[in-house]
C-alpha cells in the first residue's frame, strides 16, 4: 500500500471541511430567523387583539423577549436568539389568549344582563 502524501488530497478535504463548517453555522440562522419574524408576528397579534390592554404584564415581557431575540440575531447567537423568539412567542400567545379570554368573559356576562332584561319584561308583560 502506498502512503504518499498527496497535496490534492489535503486541498480537497480542507475545502470539504470548510464547507461542511460554513454550511452548519449557516444553518442555525435560517431557523433562528424565521423563529423571530413568526415570534414578530406572534407579538403583533397579540397587541391587535388588545393583549396590551388584558395582559399588560406578558405583552411586556414578549416585547423585551423579541428585542433581545433581535439582539441576539445580530450578534450572531443564533442559539440564543431562537430561545428568546420562542420565548417571545409563547408570552405573546398568553397575552393573546388573556384578551380573547376577558373579551369573551365580558360578551358573555353582557349577554346574561341582556337576558336577564328580556325575562324581567316577559314576567311583566305576563303579569
Amino acid at each position: 500500500m502506498n502512503l504518499n502524501f498527496r497535496p490534492w488530497v489535503a486541498l480537497t478535504m480542507l475545502c470539504a471541511a470548510t464547507m461542511f463548517g460554513a454550511y452548519g453555522c449557516s444553518s442555525l440562522k435560517t431557523p433562528a430567523t424565521a423563529d423571530v419574524a413568526v415570534s414578530k408576528a406572534a407579538v403583533d397579534n397579540a397587541a391587535g387583539a388588545d393583549g396590551a390592554e388584558y395582559a399588560p404584564v406578558e405583552m411586556r415581557l414578549a416585547r423585551e423577549k423579541l428585542a433581545l431575540a433581535n439582539k441576539a440575531l445580530a450578534d450572531k447567537d443564533y442559539q440564543l436568539a431562537s430561545q428568546l423568539a420562542n420565548e417571545a412567542r409563547a408570552d405573546a400567545r398568553l397575552a393573546q389568549g388573556k384578551a380573547n379570554s376577558a373579551k369573551a368573559q365580558a360578551a358573555a356576562t353582557a349577554l346574561e344582563s341582556d337576558i336577564r332584561v328580556l325575562d324581567e319584561e316577559l314576567q311583566r308583560i305576563r303579569n
